[in-house]
């Protein structure tokens, strides 16, 4: 399975962003980190894409995730490593 970018929208000082990348660190899968208080377009940019003003946000290809619990309930289910096109 090929292996999907994502894309992780953040702000500083973000105990639930720094979750959200220490599981995708762990899995040593790649992201792009889009700091929404460094940019209000992007800022903007996440809220019309998600739905949402919360961070962090969450995109396995075209796929929103969510936030940080959606992502570790995903892991825990075991549904993120076949999302991500890891193996088992």
């Amino acid at each position: 399975m090929e292996k999907l970018n994502v894309i992780i929208y953040t702000s500083s000082f973000c105990p639930y962003c720094s979750w959200a990348k220490k599981i995708f660190n762990g899995k040593e899968v790649g992201y792009d980190e889009i700091r929404i208080d460094e940019d209000p377009v992007d800022a903007e940019k996440m809220i019309q894409k998600s739905g949402r003003v919360s961070v962090p946000q969450i995109f396995i290809g075209d796929h929103h995730v969510g936030g940080y619990d959606e992502l570790a309930a995903m892991d825990r289910a075991g549904d993120l490593d076949p999302m991500l096109g890891l193996t088992s």
